[in-house]
Order: C-alpha cells, then structure tokens, then sequence
C-alpha cells in the first residue's frame, strides 16, 4: 500500500501543475486509450495519485478538495486504502450521492475549467460532462496529461509480441469474420466502422498478446470499410507469422501511433462520403472530437461486441474441454484445503498459490484470468480482496474461506467462485450461505423465452436474498471471453436499468457468470459462481424457449446448507447438481478424492 504520507504530496504535485495550466478541475479516470477494464502500469494514474488499487475509479482533483468514485464492490476497500489522504470516497449509485457530472455541475462557477487527458476518457462520459456543463460557460481542457508531469518514474507504454491464434481454435478465419462484420455495417447502412475495444479487435483479427496483465490483448486500433480493413499495432509488437496472417486475409497494418494521422487524411480526402460507425463507450473523447470535426458520423454499438459474444461451436467444444479440467484442479483444491488446515500452517497467499499452481499442472494453461481472490473471515466481504505474501491473514479451523479464481487456457477463459467452510461457522452464516447457494440454482434452472435479458432473470438469484432483506452491491452475472477478458459484454445479469448501457438479449451460444452473493462489513463473504452456457430449450406454439447448461461443475459446500431452508424443488436442484458434479468429474479422480467427493455431493 501506498503512503499515505506520499499521496497526499502527489495531490499537492498535481494541484500545482493545475495553476500553472490554468485548471480549476481536474478528472482523472481507470482506463487506458481503449476504455479497457484492467489496464497496465503506464495507465495506473489514478492509483498513483489515489492509492486506491481497485479496478474502477475515478478521481476528482479541485484546488481545495478531492473525491474518489467507485462501485459497490470496492466500498471496503476504498474506506481502507483512502483513510489519511485527505480523499473523499463517493459511493457510486448510493442514495444521495451524486454521480460526478452532478457534482461538477453543483460545485463548478461560471467560467472555470475542467481538464482531463482525452485520450482516456469515452465519449459517451465527455458528452455527459459537456451537457451538465453547458449552462455554466465551463472550459473543458482535455489536451494535457498532467499527471505525467509529476510522475517521474512512469512505467513503460505497454507493447507485447503479437500471437496469431490458429484457426481450429475459434472456427472461423479473420476473413469469414469481416465478412460477418460488414454485413451488420451494410444492415446499419455504415460505410465505415472504427473499432477501439481490444478484446473486439483481438477476436477480430484471430490475435493475442500481453500488454495488460491477465487480458491477453494488444493495444491496437481497428478501421473498417467495404473493401479495406487495417490494424494499428506498435511496430514492437510485430512478427513475420503477423505480418503473413493480416495480409492473407487482406488486412493491411499500419504503426499504432499513426491512427491520428491517418483518419484526418481519410477525412481530408473526400473518402467519407459515407456514414462512419463508432461505439462511445469505448472510443475516447480525444477520438471523437476527431471524428465530428472531420466526418459524417454515427454512435452505435459496434458489430464486433455480439459477434464476438455468441460463441461458435468450435469455441464451445474447446470451452466445455476446458471448464472440466478447471472444475477438477478446484475441487482437488477444496478436497486438499479441507483437510490441509487442520494439519499445516496456511495463510490466504499460500491457499491462492496452490490453487494456481494446481491450474498451472494443466497442459493448455497460459495464466491466471485475474488475481486470485483467497479471502478469510472478514476480508470476505471485500469483493476484489487480494492477498499478497507479506499482507495475508492466516487461516484457521473456523469461519470461511472464499476463493474466486480463474484461468487462461488454450481453449477457454474461466471463472469461478467458491466458499470453503474451514471449521465451526454460526447458524446465520449458514442461512445467508444456504440464500446464496439457492439463488445461485434458481436462475441456473431458468427456462426463458427468447428476447429476455439478463434484467429479466436477475430477481431468480437475488429473491432469496431479497426474501431476507439483504442484497449485494454488485451485478449477478457477466459474459466470460474465450482466450480473453474474463468480463465480457454485452450480456449481464443485473437488477437496475442504466440507460448508458444498453442491454442484450440472451442469443444462444452466449456465456454468463451466475454469481450472488453476501457482503457483511468487518465479517464475512460468501459467494458461489458457475459459469453458464445459454442454450436453446425449446420450440412450440408459444414461442422460442431458451435455458442455461452448468460449465462449471464443482461441489457447493454442504457443511454451511440449512436443508429445511430449502423448498423440496430447491433441494431436488442442488442434489441434481452435486449428481451432475459427482458424474462429470469423478472420473478424473484420485481413490480417496472420488470417496471424499461421494460424500460431500450426497443427497439433503
């Protein structure tokens, strides 16, 4: 953890180099140039000014105050990792906390000015600045990367070796998938379309890489017409098997760094005469004011996102491999941890490294999908809690562990979550265990006619936590990638309409978590996650009927369920599963693992 100390001379930096550029205001957002969710150390700017480490944040820098903006999920966190630095925490979507437009428009005066490094805000929110601003004459100064003025050892701009992914791992090659790409352009009458979002651009071009730790993605650009096709990528991260790959599929390349200079040229050269398509959640403030002071232009989601988020059946024959060999490394896991506490000396790192080493005993293993969350007791309910080696509570014969983990496979993205009950554990932890658990098997037993989104079934997850008065800050469920980032759109399974984001119908084909959970500060955590496949059900006179098949296949543990809590038909579901558990991966079982598996999956 950063010292407090520091931070608060950071602000002091920045507060500075806000006078001498004249900014009143000044917004520092978690994103790099592609609106990515996790990003690498050159981009950590809010971290560096904040000491907050969770993935989504954004600060507010004025001459006299600070603010930091998270979810729900880091709420613990944040309390923790701000005290001291003289930054206010503003619960995001708490009642009576404004979002930050509200906040400038509130506190800003007439004539001053915001600024912000362009280049890492959307579109989408720097419209949203400009229109709450409007009436207040502010000047939005959105040119200058303060931050890089004051830090001094900045990690270097990530640029990583370009990998081509063979296609009989994802079934179609990168000229099958233009060609799907340009028919939803000509669908949307675009003659263009420029795409930003990594992962859309590495499931594009059948590419991968490593320039964000854990997303096996390539800072990259994408531009698309009728005809030509280009990839901006850093000339570092080239090699011939790239070069011979783009160019087969008539995709030309050019320098990540000429992106600018080549669409003023597109625009200055009368070749615009059509609509360009862009997406403004993910393309940058600094690209669009390009956009709309050269080009005809529309916003809209981009092709790329859905094509990418219905799986092929290729895909699905390797994921499915994939999600069985990870489902057994974690149940040696629980089997192992089980018994391993009552006899060795663990801690929260210790348990989280022979998760992953047991991941890394797999063939096709290529990284950890994020770090692994090993969270004892309390620090369960901080829900992105990470241990490391030196900051780790060591674990006991009592209370919970909750572990949330995941992989990078040849083959498949994963993710999965589970809470170990390591020893005694009071009768309300079971209640709230056993709501958990239910939840979890409701909206996996869904059946749902076709068009539904995620909002549809959110309530079969939350309603037995609801029944009790309790939610979870947090969405339900999200899309998982294949080869790439574990959160994918733009399914979801969340409760609350958000007009800025637009929800997706369930296509079959699709992968979603199911994940609630309990959050109780300074006491426990418990989550349980699987990751479904969206399948079609059935076809009658009452329309399309669709349902959810289980990926993951660990066992829920028995220890912390209240049977009695259960109706019959959410008992006869969680035995179900356990059979499903019990017939999938015994096979692949060591003697003792299968007997202890037989008696941890039996019937309630």
């Amino acid at each position: 953890m950063t010292d407090k100390k520091e931070i608060r001379q950071r602000l002091r930096m920045l507060r500075t180099a806000m006078r001498e550029a004249g900014v009143d205001y000044y917004l520092v957002p978690t994103a790099d140039f592609h609106n990515s969710e996790y990003v690498s150390g050159y981009f950590k700017a809010r971290e560096f000014l904040s000491g907050f480490t969770g993935s989504n944040g954004m600060l507010v820098v004025s001459r006299e105050e600070a603010g930091l903006w998270t979810d729900g999920r880091y709420f613990v966190q944040a309390e923790k990792e701000l005290a001291d630095t003289g930054i206010r925490l503003f619960r995001m979507q708490e009642e009576g906390v404004p979002d930050i437009p509200v906040y400038l428009e509130q506190n800003m005066w007439e004539g001053q000015s915001l600024g912000f490094d362009g280049r890492v805000v959307t579109a989408a929110f720097g419209k949203q600045l400009e229109n709450a601003l409007s009436g207040k004459n502010v000047r939005i100064v959105s040119e200058q990367d303060l931050v890089d003025s004051i830090w001094r050892d900045r990690p270097a701009f990530p640029c990583s070796r370009a990998e081509t992914v063979p296609v009989e791992y994802c079934g179609e090659s990168v000229a099958q998938k233009l060609a799907k790409v340009r028919e939803k352009m000509k669908q949307s009458k675009a003659s263009a379309l420029f795409v930003s979002k990594l992962d859309d651009l590495m499931w594009l071009f059948n590419l991968r890489g490593n320039d964000v730790a854990y997303n096996p993605v390539l800072m990259s650009y994408g531009f698309i017409t009728e005809k030509d096709a280009y990839v901006f990528l850093q000339a570092g991260s080239l090699q011939r098997e790239t070069l011979e790959s783009m160019r087969g599929a008539g995709v030309w390349i050019r320098d990540y760094w000429s992106i600018v200079p080549f669409l003023q040229e597109y625009f200055l050269a009368g070749r615009s005469r059509g609509i360009l398509l862009y997406d403004d959640r993910n393309v940058s403030y600094a690209m669009y004011r390009i956009f709309w002071a050269y080009g005809n232009c529309r916003e809209g989601s981009s092709p790329t996102e859905l094509l990418k988020a219905v799986k092929t059946e290729t895909e699905l024959e390797y994921i499915r491999k994939i999600y069985l060999k990870d489902s057994i490394a974690v149940t040696k896991f629980i089997h192992w941890i089980k018994k391993a506490v009552r006899e060795q000396s663990l801690t929260e790192y210790s348990a989280a490294q022979y998760l992953d080493n047991l991941r890394r005993g797999i063939p096709e293993f290529l990284d950890v999908s994020f770090p692994t969350i090993s969270a004892y007791g309390e620090h369960g309910a901080m829900m992105h809690y990470e241990a490391d080696e030196t900051d780790c509570a060591p674990l006991k014969e009592a209370g919970m562990l909750l572990v949330d983990s995941g992989g990078q496979y040849l083959g498949g993205t994963t993710d999965v979550t589970r809470t170990i009950v390591l020893g005694e554990i009071s009768q309300e932890m079971k209640e709230h265990f056993t709501a958990v658990a239910t939840g979890m098997l409701r909206l996996a037993g869904a059946r749902f006619l076709y068009g539904c989104t995620g909002r549809n079934l959110d309530i079969l997850a939350r309603g037995p936590l609801w029944d009790l008065g309790m939610d979870y800050k947090c969405g339900t469920g999200h899309g998982v990638g294949y080869m790439l980032n574990v959160h994918e759109g733009p399914q979801s399974i969340q409760w609350r309409y958000r007009k800025q984001i637009p929800e997706a119908v369930l296509e079959e084909g699709m992968l979603v978590t199911d994940e609630p959970g309990v959050y109780l500060e300074g006491r426990y955590g418990i989550r349980t996650e699987n990751v479904l496949e969206v399948k079609e059900w059935l076809q009658c006179d009452s329309g399309r009927f669709m349902e959810f098949s289980h990926l993951t296949y660990v066992p829920i543990d028995l220890d912390a369920i209240v049977p009695e809590q259960m109706s019959e038909k959410e008992r006869e579901a969680l035995n179900r599963y356990h059979r499903q558990v019990r017939e999938t991966i015994s096979p692949y079982l060591t003697e003792e693992e299968q007997v202890w598996l037989t008696e941890v999956t039996r019937e309630v």
